[in-house]
């Protein structure tokens, strides 16, 4: 029994290896998807400190934390819905299903979408202009190496049911 279960194991790591060099599966390394906004952060506040650019009227600045909040429940929900589904969320293990429900109703990547709103609303409640300069290279390269990747997988793994879903939900909103 040991011997079948680490060989289905070691099947199942070289196959993940083969997916991660082929353009699919989980990412490896330091680009994953938390790491690029959690850099763009850490960047667009070092950047503020050494030269401030505030950009916003302090009146808008409760915006900002409203929008801030806002992104924190969108990310709770995702997370929910995709522990619900018995799914995992982590970029380094394979997904098992399709998750339709909650906000994944409206949004094929509404975590991602939560990442990119925790940036806007810290902008403008911290009213740092860097983050939102940050920003940008961030959602380039989620959109340009990332979902296209994850996109690829879910297309080889869940070819019929990843269509339709695809072709009723937008990629971001």
């Amino acid at each position: 029994m040991r011997l079948i279960i680490g060989s289905v194991a070691e099947t199942e790591r070289q196959s993940n290896n083969a997916e991660t060099a082929s353009g699919g599966g989980p990412l490896p390394g330091l680009l994953r998807p938390p790491i690029v906004f959690l850099a763009a952060i850490l960047s667009g506040v070092g950047l503020n400190r050494v030269w401030p650019v505030p950009f916003v009227p302090s009146t808008l600045t409760l915006l900002g934390a409203f929008v801030t909040l806002c992104a924190v429940l969108l990310f709770v929900l995702s997370l929910r819905e995709f522990r619900a589904a018995g799914t995992s969320v982590r970029g380094t293990e394979r997904s098992t299903t399709i998750v339709r429900t909650g906000p994944y109703r409206f949004s094929r990547n509404p975590i991602y979408l939560s990442f990119i709103l925790l940036l806007l609303g810290l902008s403008v409640w911290l009213n740092d202009l860097w983050l939102l300069v940050t920003l940008v290279p961030a959602v380039g390269f989620i959109a340009a190496v990332v979902i296209p990747r994850e996109e690829r997988f879910l297309e080889r793994n869940f070819h019929d049911q990843y269509s339709s879903y695809k072709a009723t939900v937008r990629r971001w909103l």
